[in-house]
């Protein structure tokens, strides 16, 4: 469905509203490799410097379709940003807007001059609802919306667009202003807000309040639409609750160019996204209503209250906590505890019957989360991510290093015909060796060579694959779980011997909102952890040791 846009021909009428999915360099060019039907991509909000943003709890869904989202403008920075962004093959039919805020007139200018380089358009983050400082505390004023359209437009020169914010009683009045400072065109709405929704007498969002998107917000988008194209005769890039075929009309009727799908993604993962923009696109052409039917309205993100039991130091920085109750969770699966106040983080299920996992200290959370005392209730919601699904006469081999060994420990278990490779650093950090030589072949080794072999788990791997003959390495499965730098070696050693196909690697990438839509644990593939995975199969992701 070509697309007129702003002196370019665009392969598809679609973008991703900022700071949804499209998050990073890797996510990006993926999507402009496999997804034409989105024909403008659209980066985070890039500022003038690195902002790590809120601790997660960042995004909740307080009822199905609607959701509320702080993540704080987390973002590398501008000369970060730049470096990645140049990085980029943009396809001639496809349009990179990167997306900027600032903290003042000066700021949006010296970011939009370090990023126009590399982009195809700017979007001014006029419209953030819940960074202090930010966003739509800039974007409320007509004469200083006017005044940062007009010194960006001075200082670059390709296209900028504002992204207004649906929290002003005249948005009209914000529309003119925008278009007589030079805007090209304009982005509308941002999430409504912000709003602050509580689970267990706890305010779920680490900043508390967020701004409100998804289905809920869908009227005042449309509504705030139809007022700009009556104020002002410039393309309109239109988000807000938009998800279905008769969606996209009610909103092309209402005068928007381009189409943002942002919050009806959620819980998809890469393929099925683009599977999605076919069936939309589709659906425009055909007159039909298929699209609406693979939104994952069932995302389930509430929070389940667990209690523990005991906890278990393995070492000064390991120990293992012990719940009371049992978790649903498959073998691959994954999910979060959650500290209100604190905050919250995924994990593997070393156990889900009863429900235990394992804790490296490796910061704030984690560091709570060892001095826990027995009683203390937390919270847990999921289970997010994919079980893994190997052949039934597969014969496993599971490898793991830290608490990747949680991830692997309940595939050797529930599927059986496994063997398990478990490294550490020294005997006293290793764990669950009874446990793991009940169900499978244990293989341990140890740098230090106090326990099992002495050396990295991968040269022991290599040893047993060596063993093997081509018929049995042609039965074999592999996951792997750990540090990066142990899966990257375990995966060069595997395929020696096998073929990318038989190779299943979870690498610990930030995750934070579990739903693939924060972009945060992208591989550098493209691919999104928490919903592509956890365990991404080697064959598609040649970029992994890069």
């Amino acid at each position: 469905m070509k697309t007129e846009f702003l002196g370019k021909t665009l392969s598809g009428p679609f973008t991703i509203p900022s700071g949804i999915i499209t998050c990073s360099a890797n996510i990006i060019q993926r999507f402009f490799d496999t997804m034409p039907e989105v024909g403008v991509l659209t980066t985070k909000s890039i500022g003038p410097e690195p902002r790590l943003g809120y601790r997660e709890p960042i995004l909740t869904q307080y009822e199905p379709g609607h959701f509320t989202n702080a993540v704080g403008l987390t973002n590398p920075g501008a000369d970060k940003s730049a470096e990645l962004l140049a990085e980029l093959t943009i396809p001639e039919d496809r349009f990179l807007l990167i997306s900027i805020f600032g903290g003042s007139v000066e700021e949006y200018v010296e970011v939009a001059k370090k990023l126009a380089p590399y982009g195809d358009g700017l979007e001014l983050n006029l419209s953030c609802p819940h960074a202090k400082g930010y966003g739509m505390a800039m974007g409320q004023d007509p004469d200083l919306v006017k005044e940062i359209v007009a010194s960006v437009k001075a200082a670059v020169d390709i296209p900028v667009i504002p992204k207004l914010t649906p929290n002003v009683p005249n948005i009209e009045d914000i529309a003119r202003a925008a278009a007589v400072g030079g805007a090209d065109a304009i982005c509308a709405i941002n999430t409504m807000g912000p709003e602050c929704f509580t689970a267990h007498g706890h305010p779920i969002l680490s900043n508390e309040k967020g701004g409100l998107s998804g289905k809920g917000i869908l009227p005042r988008a449309l509504e705030c639409v139809e007022a700009i194209k009556a104020s002002v005769d410039i393309p309109i890039i239109a988000c807000g609750g938009i998800s279905s075929a008769a969606n996209v009309r009610d909103f092309q009727q209402a005068g928007a160019t381009v189409i943002g799908i942002g919050s009806a993604l959620i819980g998809l993962t890469t393929a099925e996204i683009g599977h999605y923009f076919r069936v939309l696109s589709q659906d425009l052409e055909d007159g039909q209503e298929n699209a609406e039917a693979l939104v994952r309205y069932d995302v389930d993100m509430s929070f389940k209250p667990v209690t523990l039991l005991k906890t278990e130091r393995v070492t000064d920085d390991i120990c293992i906590l012990s719940f009371k109750e049992k978790v649903a969770v498959e073998a691959g699966q994954f999910i979060f505890l959650w500290i209100p106040g604190l905050g919250e983080k995924p994990f593997s299920a070393l156990t889900d019957d009863p429900f235990s996992l394992v804790v490296i200290d490796l910061g704030q959370f984690t560091h709570a989360c060892m001095e826990l005392q027995p009683g203390v209730e937390a919270y847990v919601r999921g289970p997010h991510g994919n079980p893994v699904q190997p052949d039934d006469d597969a014969r496993l081999m599971c490898v793991a290093g830290g608490t990747g060994l949680a991830a692997v420990y309940q595939i050797a278990r529930d599927h059986g015909n496994a063997e398990i490779f478990m490294g550490a650093r020294s005997a006293e950090r290793l764990y669950f060796m009874d446990e793991c030589a009940q169900i499978g072949d244990l293989h341990i080794a140890t740098d230090d060579g106090s326990e099992g072999f002495h050396g990295l788990v991968t040269e022991l791997l290599e040893q047993r694959l060596k063993q093997l003959s081509a018929a049995e390495l042609e039965n074999l499965v592999f996951y792997n779980c750990g540090p990066g730098p142990m899966v990257r070696a375990a995966e060069a050693v595997q395929r020696k011997y096998c073929g990318p196909e038989q190779i299943y690697n979870a690498i610990d990438y930030w995750t934070k909102c579990g739903v693939g839509i924060c972009g945060a644990c992208d591989a550098p593939d493209g691919r999104r952890l928490c919903v592509d995975g956890p365990f991404l199969d080697a064959a598609d992701s040649s970029k992994l040791s890069a």
